[in-house]
């Protein structure tokens, strides 16, 4: 007990230590002292949110009230985070998942696939990911997508076999959770039209003179992308192996549960009703100004309307609202870090470092550093916002290809959502169910951001001189 205590202590004064001694540096020239106050309280947030000295809505909930009692924010700037769509979006995503479980929806659907791809647990992986393949073009809301789609799905598939976040998490759940969040990181970057960023960098990269087309992207993104998909499902399953590898009665034992449940219920064709109307609300979101956040909020007052799910429901949904305290926190933070100006100042130290370099030895440096400073953001958009068309600038005038260029920032633009549990929409969703310890979460996620990188830099590199980018 004294020893847990211990950890505990020193876990929590560590935090402290940084977050002062980071808040006493000398802005360096270009930053304000505001500026530098919000990126300690960031980083102590941050420490203490991976080292868990007291659970992680609290750390978060430290941070945010710091960050208001030290008037390095107003409170109204310190509780922007909560009106945030992105948040909500994730919120809701927790409520829609409770509606596939609670009526069986999600059971079900589990055992269809487990019938047809449930011989081995590394074919589920594989199941899901194409799930999110076919998906991806048609939904540009990947936290709707993958956390409203793809998610109840995976977390129905951990229940059938048993296992569950606080029982057996590592028999099923864990690998399961983590191959399709990795997958889905790498489907975002495939398509013009599978992440909201993505037409975004093209509308900065056309604003320099360099035309991506959806094709063009498409037709970049499909070999890398393909090896990507196929050996990080393969990574974590030998990294990170399920302790059920085979199921060789899957088939016999899904065939049994579906005859068991028996005819689809009033409730789960009315839960099928909600989702099909949520998908084609996030595929003609764009053209009918839908936000998905507001698509999401039909969705579910439709189950609270037609007794799907309970008001009770809702309010015992405690990963939704411990989601809501540390992600509302944290893109409050990252998000102020950026109004504040500390990414431009951080853009503009790069670009002094780089200058000079051979064009080819910059943009490897400029891209790994755009990539892995995506540690201190919670939501990709927001780093495209701050920091690509700098990087992108930077790049071409030192003498790198434009469109390789474009579309590699793009690419790891996706990409880079896998490193942490707040990295992108997806993250908080699937971290927050409870399956994979956060210490896992970011070595893996390293391990993965490594291999994607590798991939690009080489099969990437070799597909775009064929297609004549190079």
């Amino acid at each position: 007990m004294s020893r847990v205590f211990n950890k505990k202590t020193l876990s929590f004064a560590l935090s402290i230590i940084i977050g002062i001694l980071i808040w006493n540096l000398t802005p360096p020239e270009g930053v304000t002292t505001q500026a530098m106050h919000m990126f300690a309280i960031f980083i102590f947030t941050v420490i203490g949110i991976i080292l868990r000295p007291v659970p992680i809505g609290t750390f978060a909930f430290i941070g945010l009230v710091l960050t208001a009692a030290s008037k390095t924010l107003t409170f109204d700037e310190a509780f922007s985070g909560f009106v945030h769509p992105i948040v909500w979006l994730i919120v809701i995503a927790f409520f829609i998942s409770r509606g596939f479980i609670k009526t069986g929806l999600g059971e079900r659907i589990a055992y269809v696939i487990i019938k047809y791809l449930g011989k081995s647990t590394l074919g589920m992986g594989y199941g899901m990911i194409l799930t999110d393949l076919v998906l991806a073009p048609a939904i540009p809301s990947v936290t709707a997508r993958v956390g409203g789609i793809i998610y109840p799905i995976v977390n129905s598939l951990a229940k059938a076999f048993g296992s569950e976040p606080y029982s057996h998490p590592r028999r099923l759940g864990s690998f399961l959770m983590k191959a399709t969040f990795q997958g889905s990181i790498i489907t975002s970057g495939m398509f013009l039209t599978s992440m909201a960023g993505n037409p975004l960098v093209a509308e900065i990269a056309g604003g320099i003179g360099i035309n991506i087309t959806w094709g063009s992207w498409a037709l970049a993104a499909s070999v890398p992308g393909l090896v990507c998909l196929g050996i990080i499902p393969l990574f974590l399953y030998k990294v990170y192996p399920p302790e059920v590898k085979e199921t060789p009665n899957a088939r016999s034992f899904a065939v049994k549960k579906l005859k068991e449940m028996g005819k689809m219920r009033v409730q789960e064709w009315i839960m099928i009703f909600s989702f099909v109307l949520l998908i084609t609300l996030w595929i003609l979101g764009p053209f009918i100004a839908m936000p998905a956040v507001i698509a999401a909020l039909i969705g579910l007052v439709i189950l609270l309307l037609t007794s799907v799910l309970s008001w009770d429901d809702v309010i015992k949904e405690k990963g939704a609202w411990n989601t809501l305290m540390w992600f509302a926190t944290l893109i409050m933070m990252a998000t102020y870090l950026n109004k504040l100006g500390l990414t431009t100042w951080f853009s503009g130290f790069v670009q002094g470092h780089v200058e000079g370099f051979p064009w080819f030895t910059a943009f490897i440096i400029l891209a790994l550093v755009y990539f892995y400073s995506h540690y201190f953001f919670a939501s990709v958009v927001a780093h495209i916002g701050s920091m690509y068309s700098a990087f992108l600038v930077l790049m071409v005038a030192l003498g790198a290809p434009p469109m390789i260029s474009a579309l590699t920032l793009g690419f790891f633009s996706n990409m880079m959502g896998g490193l942490t549990h707040y990295g992108c929409g997806p993250a908080p969703i699937f971290f927050g169910s409870g399956y994979v310890k956060i210490t896992d979460w970011w070595k893996f996620g390293l391990f993965a951001s490594l291999i994607n990188i590798l991939i690009y830099f080489t099969i990437g590199t070799g597909w775009w001189k064929i297609l004549g980018h190079l």
